[in-house]
């Protein structure tokens, strides 16, 4: 079938990666159905900013009710399953709700895939479920080590998802990508909250820990890698790192951002903000080789640059309220 006939369906459709990834795809003329989460005022979350490009249909629902998502899978060849709950603080006081969601959710999903005969369903990990690197750089073999109740439930997703791989032969494909970031990122998140301090005139930044470093990968790139996990006929069954094969401490990146932004910042210990010492993640720096030799994919955008377009868009969407309050 040629490639602008394809239904794919996107689950988390209407967040951060999710809407950019919806956006790219209709741009390459696939037919896309939008997953996502129901509620009573019809908000289709960032998909609202969208100009519903052609080939457009959005479904309210929600992934841990499967009847919802078998009718949302119908007639539907590629599933891109986004739909999680990932804010790491909120699984420290809410673990129950990550694990409906991330676990029994995902179950949902790779039973409909396989109950529907989809040709490929790409399931999103995360770089958290490593923990901690024991080796620099973080291949797809680094022992699975999650440190906290959000990573445990993407890696106990994960698993399930080769499970059925190789129990059912599902045509899965993980992407596991490491730390997003971009326009439309919630301002829990390191960067926008960063940017949106300095944005709202703070010189003195409220971080939690700044020693930890992290490899930051630009949205416009990941979304390339999910797409290209989606045509790989090498790819079911494997586990691919989506980064840069580069990191940067987290006190740096907020005196380059500050640099970009054309100020000069200090930094104060907000000790709300501070993971327990054996809940963070030191370290992560991923190995790409996978993505290159199974996807041909490997980042484009230099950090400074796709900083540059963040801040940007943060500044043309007047994010910086209560930029000051701690959000987890």
């Amino acid at each position: 079938m040629p490639r602008n006939k394809k239904s794919v369906l996107v689950t988390g459709a209407g967040g951060f990666i999710g809407s950019h990834l919806v956006e790219a795809l209709c741009g390459q003329g696939y037919r896309v159905k939008a997953f996502v989460r129901y509620n009573s005022r019809n908000h289709w979350g960032w998909l609202e900013d969208l100009r519903q490009p052609k080939g457009l249909s959005v479904i309210s629902g929600d992934i841990r009710n499967y009847d919802t998502v078998i009718r949302a899978m119908e007639g539907v060849e590629i599933v891109f399953h986004l739909a999680a709950l990932i804010g790491i603080p909120y699984s420290y006081s809410s673990p129950d709700s990550y694990v409906d969601t991330n676990i029994k959710g995902t179950l949902n999903i790779l039973q409909a895939a396989r109950e529907s005969g989809v040709a490929r369903l790409v399931h999103t990990s995360t770089s958290e479920v490593y923990g901690s690197a024991q080796s620099i750089p973080i291949s797809e073999t680094h022992p699975i080590n999650p440190q906290s109740p959000y990573a445990a439930t993407k890696a106990a997703a994960d698993f399930l998802a080769l499970s059925f791989y190789r129990s059912f032969d599902l045509p899965v494909v993980i992407v596991r990508p490491f730390n997003n970031y971009g326009p439309r990122q919630s301002l829990r998140a390191v960067i926008p909250t960063i940017i949106a301090q300095i944005a709202g005139g703070s010189r003195s930044l409220s971080l939690g820990n700044t020693a930890p470093t992290r490899d930051l990968l630009y949205v416009k790139d990941s979304i390339q890698g999910f797409i290209a996990a989606a045509r790989s006929g090498r790819a079911a069954g494997r586990v691919i790192n989506l980064g840069t094969n580069s990191e940067i401490a987290i006190g740096d990146l907020a005196h380059l951002i500050a640099k970009i932004m054309g100020v000069k910042i200090k930094i104060k210990r907000d000790q709300q903000r501070v993971r327990k010492e054996s809940s963070e993640v030191q370290r992560l720096r991923a190995d790409t080789r996978e993505a290159k030799e199974l996807l041909g994919w490997q980042a484009r955008y230099r950090l400074e640059d796709g900083l540059r377009e963040t801040i940007s868009w943060l500044r043309r969407n007047a994010v910086n309220r209560k930029s000051d309050l701690y959000h987890i």
